[in-house]
């Protein structure tokens, strides 16, 4: 019998619900179409250990560096994050490569084959969204690269995740702050509660949640914790967006190491085997990424909530690599708060380009350009990524300065393969 190829498997991938690229007022938010489809897929998610991550920022980079912290202590270890920028391999990573295509289609055909049985058989597994199925055929994917373990960044909130029904030996929140409101409730507490949904009893959590007066949600994740008897690290966050995530990260692999794990050599798992060396080269693209077009450096970030793009714009303004004032290239889904990012960038910011993408899910560049200039920015209308990019490179090469890619990792997804090769950063 032939071996379907990846296309023909992600024809009949992308014919099912994808809830990223649709609107999520009346998305189906429900864990049991993912525990039925694994159950019938033999449980491969039993076949490896686990540590789960949630959080409003920084969680696919905290996952990330986990995972690099494992691999160099000798451990095959897997990475599951979302969303991916260029290609779905991105989304499934072993050994932190990511996943080829031969074994990338055979997990998906395996899972789409599983979820039409349970279509004809009327089980959850029948309902299976797109992100079920790819969280699903990662998981397996893991399991059939015999992995030592795998650090799983949850989707969207926690409790109602795709990625809930793991068992992981460790989980992880990273922050809160308001996102998704629509399906994950108005208040940071709201959300801290569906973000503690990934707690289980006799797991250890490690969390970097700031308390806030008035709505609190380290309070709302302490007290789940507590309801479930189990044992809690704090990290306070109080450095940059990048120290943060790499102390977060370190403070989760000391924990390990405090419960036994060991790498291959036999010995504790420690934080030093996450070294600035490791976790420069295991960084995922769109986060805080260096890059260029004909000499004007480019900062590639998928920021999309305020207080995130606030923090990165406070962490590249007087970076000697980033001479002058940036240009903005700036695309924003619907559901995010716009007029929140605008403010964020605050004024040290020459122009706006605004655009958008052929997603179903973004502002226009029409409507995102009337807002930048409503919060009197010198908003640009360019609906092309492309050319949005191109125009802001043009802008700053004459005035000296540098561009900022930014408000979705979409966006950066559509201009990245058209930029000059990454640079090396300590950002």
């Amino acid at each position: 019998m032939d071996h379907p190829t990846l296309d023909s498997t992600l024809q009949r991938l992308h014919a099912r619900i994808d809830w990223e690229k649709r609107g999520r007022h009346d998305m189906r938010v429900d864990v049991a179409p993912a525990r039925d489809l694994l159950q019938r897929l033999g449980s491969p998610h039993r076949a490896w250990r686990a540590i789960h991550v949630a959080g409003t920022k920084g969680k696919g980079s905290v996952a990330a560096g986990i995972a690099a912290g494992l691999e160099a202590s000798g451990l095959r270890t897997g990475l599951y994050t979302s969303p991916h920028v260029e290609r779905i391999h991105e989304r499934v990573r072993i050994g932190f490569a990511p996943i080829e295509d031969a074994p990338l289609a055979s997990a998906l055909t395996r899972t789409l084959d599983v979820r039409e049985q349970a279509e004809v058989e009327g089980t959850p597994a029948g309902g299976a969204s797109w992100f079920d199925l790819v969280t699903c055929a990662a998981f397996l994917a893991f399991a059939e690269a015999n992995v030592d373990v795998a650090v799983v960044e949850v989707g969207l909130g926690g409790r109602l995740d795709s990625t809930n029904a793991l068992i992981p030996e460790l989980c992880v929140i990273t922050n809160i702050d308001l996102e998704h409101t629509d399906v994950l409730g108005s208040t940071r507490a709201a959300i801290a509660g569906e973000k503690a949904g990934i707690l289980k009893a006799g797991v250890d959590l490690v969390h970097g949640v700031t308390a806030v007066a008035g709505d609190d949600p380290r309070k709302a994740v302490e007290a789940r914790a507590a309801e479930l008897g189990i044992q809690v690290l704090h990290v306070p966050m109080n450095g940059t967006m990048h120290q943060d995530n790499a102390r977060l990260a370190r403070a989760c692999l000391d924990r390990l190491g405090a419960l036994g794990w060991t790498g291959s050599s036999g010995r504790p798992i420690t934080p030093e085997s996450l070294t600035d060396e490791v976790l420069a080269a295991h960084r995922l693209p769109g986060r805080a990424e260096f890059r260029s077009l004909a000499g004007v450096p480019v900062v590639l970030d998928g920021a999309h909530v305020p207080s995130s793009l606030a923090r990165l714009m406070l962490e590249l303004r007087g970076r000697a690599t980033l001479p002058g004032t940036p240009q903005v290239v700036l695309a924003v889904a619907r559901d995010k708060d716009a007029s929140g990012l605008l403010k964020a960038m605050g004024t040290a910011v020459d122009r706006v380009f605004c655009t958008s993408l052929d997603s179903g899910i973004h502002l226009g560049a029409d409507r995102l350009t009337d807002l930048a200039r409503e919060a009197r920015y010198d908003g640009v209308e360019e609906a092309d990524p492309v050319r949005a990019v191109v125009r802001a490179c043009d802008r700053a090469a004459a005035r000296g300065g540098w561009v900022l890619v930014t408000g979705s990792l979409y966006l950066v997804g559509a201009v990245r393969a058209a930029l000059d090769p990454p640079q090396p950063s300590s950002c």
